[in-house]
């Protein structure tokens, strides 16, 4: 049987942090599932948590007043949902919903937070990681829009 540590381990997020950093950041970890067309958070709840996405499908939304929702984006196993929870105000900007079936091991943001402010290179190596996420969906997001209006 895995710990949540192994889980951590061996996602593509968490490559290269110590044993020590895996650590402290499964004493902030529980696993989830969630079925298929479940809402995994709204836009604009508190971002209390930040998802490690092992199995299934999940795609972002966000609301428009003329055309309902609106999918932006989508990521999967391997990938991770919810970088919210290190950015005040600490709010999902987009709806969460599961596409398939989805197996995730989710971090309560408070508790990552006061790990990286007690460790500042923990705080350092997830600000990398979480900043380069942010950056791959502002790339996405451009690609849809030079679609939508180029």
């Amino acid at each position: 049987m895995e710990t949540i540590e192994d889980l951590l381990e061996s996602h593509p997020f968490f490559a290269g942090l110590s044993p020590y950093a895996l650590e402290l950041i499964a004493g902030c970890a529980s696993n989830v599932h969630f079925d298929e067309g479940s809402r995994i958070f709204d836009q604009g709840e508190p971002a209390n948590l930040f998802y490690v996405i092992r199995h299934g499908r999940v795609a972002l939304e966000v609301h428009s007043p003329a055309k309902g929702p609106l999918i932006i984006d989508s990521m999967e196993g391997g990938e991770v949902l919810g970088w919210s929870w290190l950015v005040p105000p600490y709010q999902y900007f987009a709806a969460a919903v599961a596409v398939t079936p989805v197996s995730a091991t989710a971090l309560d943001g408070a508790c990552l937070r006061d790990k990286c402010e007690a460790d500042s290179d923990l705080g350092y190596q997830l600000l990398k990681r979480v900043t380069t996420v942010m950056y791959r969906r502002l790339q996405s997001a451009r690609i849809r829009l030079l679609d939508l209006y180029g």
